[in-house]
């Protein structure tokens, strides 16, 4: 009897061993660890321990080399700037690996979710800066409802399962793909600070010795990253937001070692846990805490956050569903395999969740601002990033 009772022990354990890998190795874990970690910055900071949150959120950190190189700034920063430099990094690899060999490789392949990208970017910015015209400070965070949240939208998606064809959940990837490589434009050209022309000519020496190392064929990551190391500080010194090193530095990474072995890919499946179960619940417990005291559906009203609602939920599923429309009935690219125009709209209303790429752009956008409008834009974002999830989830469950 003690043996079969042990023996039962050990098959639940092994059964509850087998769930918790098979959680983990799910593509919406990402997203769930990521709403987690959202309403665990949202409940400690309407909580007593308020106080707890902000002083977390403000440990100090430096780096000091010998006194010739000195870094101080809080834990926000060091995961805004650092923790989310690894993150372009993820991205960095996903487009390279895309662009070479998969889905974005033809031309043909790339012109939808490119063209959805672009349309789901542009009338997002435009219904803001419609609603928030005459008001100098606001239009600041035009950019703010142009993102979509790949892993919250992904893991939608995933959780629905059938519902949804393999086709869109390629299509929504895409489109994200896009959608990064935009905001890392609107990142580089609209959202740095003064520009220190002589440090940011030492970050270009650096992206030009990582373009010699990858034509002289070294095939060694850590090289490359220690060069990329040296970059994220001096684009951190010049006044460029520093995590575009973290793209750059991807981008120069060959796709094999000199043994023909993927390096690019090795990299991003080692560092996909990390991002996704590390990386960016980090980010959202870091910068999704805000005080809903006070708050009530009023406060929607307010131009920023009204603003960036109506351009995640009305703008992203207007401008992608609208541009694919047009590319699909003029003949210039086909409709996903197995969709029905009801699912590529679920999809489309599904990209309006925004939440870590809206909030990372927003701090960008409001920095150094009265925290009154930190309160607005995360307001803003959770507000029109939850109102698109339920309603792409709604759609898509009714196929």
């Amino acid at each position: 009897m003690a043996g079969d009772s042990q023996a039962k022990e050990q098959m639940g354990a092994g059964a509850s061993r087998d769930t918790f890998v098979n959680f983990f190795n799910h593509e919406a874990a990402g997203g769930v660890v990521l709403g987690l970690a959202t309403l665990a910055a949202l409940a400690f900071s309407n909580s007593p321990w308020r106080n707890f949150y902000t002083d977390f959120r403000n440990i100090p950190g430096t780096v000091d080399i010998g006194g010739m190189l000195v870094i101080t700034k809080p834990l926000l920063l060091w995961v805004n700037e650092l923790w989310m430099a690894v993150f372009f990094f993820l991205v960095g690899l996903e487009v390279k690996r895309e662009f070479v060999e998969g889905e974005l490789s033809s031309r043909s392949q790339a012109m939808l979710p490119a063209a959805a990208a672009l349309g789901g970017m542009v009338i997002p910015a435009a219904i803001y800066v419609f609603i928030n015209a005459g008001n100098a400070v606001a239009l600041r965070g035009w950019a703010i409802p142009t993102a979509t949240d790949i892993a919250f939208a992904l893991g939608i998606l995933m959780l629905l399962g059938s519902r949804v064809p393999p086709s869109l959940r390629v299509f929504l990837t895409a489109v994200a793909i896009f959608d990064d490589l935009g905001a890392i434009v609107v990142i580089a050209v609209f959202y740095t600070a003064d520009l220190s022309l002589s440090v940011l000519s030492l970050a270009a020496v650096g992206v030009a010795v990582l373009f010699i190392l990858n034509r002289a064929g070294i095939r060694r990551a850590d090289v490359y990253i220690v060069v990329g190391l040296a970059i994220w500080v001096c684009v951190l010194k010049s006044g460029i937001h520093a995590t575009l090193a973290g793209v750059a530095t991807a981008l120069a990474i060959p796709m094999e070692d000199k043994n023909g072995v993927p390096l690019a890919g090795a990299l991003e499946h080692g560092l996909h846990p990390w991002v996704a179960f590390a990386v960016l619940p980090m980010f959202a417990f870091a910068n999704a805490g805000v005080s809903l005291a006070g708050l009530s559906l009023d406060s929607l009203l307010n131009t920023i956050p009204l603003g960036i609602a109506a351009g995640l939920v009305v703008g992203k599923a207007a401008g992608i569903f609208g541009t694919s429309w047009l590319m699909i009935r003029t003949g210039l690219a086909a409709t996903p395999a197995g969709a029905t125009w009801r699912q590529l709209f679920g999809v489309c209303v599904v990209c309006g969740i925004g939440f870590t790429m809206s909030l990372f752009i927003g701090s960008l956008a409001f920095e150094g601002l009265d925290p009154g409008y930190e309160t607005q834009l995360k307001f803003g974002v959770l507000a029109g990033s939850l109102i698109a999830g339920i309603l792409g989830t709604l759609i898509l469950r009714r196929g």
